[in-house]
């Protein structure tokens, strides 16, 4: 059986694509590597947020519903998405930006043992960056080049994924028996897991919360997380896999950009596993990715209406120069 090998992205709800685009862009340094549209609804812009290659296992991705309400935070939820920087100085570097930027954030905590900041966006999402001072596991990836953070401070891809759950047995037996992950640690309410090389880059956090009601999804709240798989024969496994331990999946389902499978594996909780390629850099210039309207191979023969639907949206990065930002 080939493995999980750790986190592949984190698909959350926006109430605007252009504060979305902003927000990633010019404070959080991310590079927008695919302005598409969601697959299911081409009405909705589909954007990918990743670091200066696109790598597997860096992007944070959204979908713009029109008219969708506002979530709620709870449980049975996929509550908090991580992004890696290189160092705990690093941390010092975002505490100055965020209130430069008048990002609501905890200032610097500590969670098993490494050093933290959580932060919410204009929706309320919920974020964290963590630290790789000491990681080992996972490579991170490689920063976006021309962002505004400077290299040495910049986010370098996934970190844990944060849920909340209320049957804890109930999701362990989950992620132990059926995806192979391992409890490695335990604060409190919190239970680190981790799988394949392990790290930030291949490790979630399970809060055990039977207080709060049921998370709404929504604007401000995740979608799904997905897992990297190596490829589409491992995939196959998977499928088989899941299904043999009783899970209904979506079976293969081909986003060009990735191939992948989706399983509902606990009440609000969505996972995908998806294969490392063949990727966002394949179908656009390296120079101008994710500056027009990228859409797969069975869309473009209705991109004419798709853009007569979707409101145009400038991310026009490579006429631009984008200083950095010491601080």
């Amino acid at each position: 059986m080939n493995g999980i090998k750790g986190i592949h992205h984190v698909t959350a709800i926006t109430s605007s694509a252009e504060k979305n685009y902003d927000f990633f862009t010019y404070t959080l340094g991310m590079r927008l590597v695919k302005k598409t549209v969601n697959q299911d609804d081409i009405q909705t812009y589909h954007l990918f947020f990743a670091d200066d290659k696109g790598s597997a296992g860096t992007d944070m991705t959204f979908f713009d519903f029109p008219g969708i309400p506002k979530g709620t935070h709870g449980t049975n939820e996929i509550y908090k998405t991580a992004f890696r920087v290189p160092s705990d100085a690093a941390l010092d570097y975002w505490v100055k930006r965020f209130e430069k930027y008048e990002v609501q954030n905890s200032g610097i905590q500590e969670v098993f043992g490494k050093k933290t900041i959580s932060f919410i966006d204009f929706d309320e999402q919920q974020y964290m960056l963590v630290s790789d001072e000491e990681n080992e596991g996972v490579a991170a990836g490689t920063p976006w080049q021309n962002g505004p953070v400077p290299l040495e401070f910049a986010i370098t891809g996934l970190g844990p994924i944060h849920i909340r759950i209320a049957d804890f047995d109930y999701f362990k037996k989950v992620l132990e028996t059926a995806m192979e992950f391992k409890e490695i640690a335990k604060e409190g309410s919190l239970h680190l897991f981790e799988v394949g090389e392990g790290g930030n880059g291949a490790q979630v956090i399970v809060e055990h919360n039977t207080l709060l009601p049921n998370g709404q999804q929504g604007f401000g709240t995740v979608h799904h997380a997905a897992f990297r798989v190596e490829d589409a024969s491992v995939l196959d496994e998977w499928n088989a896999r899941m299904r043999k331990f009783g899970f209904p999946t979506s079976g293969y389902v081909d986003r060009f950009f990735f191939e992948s499978i989706y399983v509902r594996v606990a009440p609000g909780i969505l996972f995908e596993w998806a294969t490392d390629g063949p990727g966002f850099m394949g179908d656009e210039p390296y120079e101008t990715v994710g500056e027009s309207l990228s859409l797969p191979p069975f869309l473009e023969g209705k991109r004419e209406q798709i853009e007569a639907m979707v409101r145009p949206i400038d991310t026009v990065r490579s006429t631009r120069t984008i200083e950095k930002e010491y601080l």
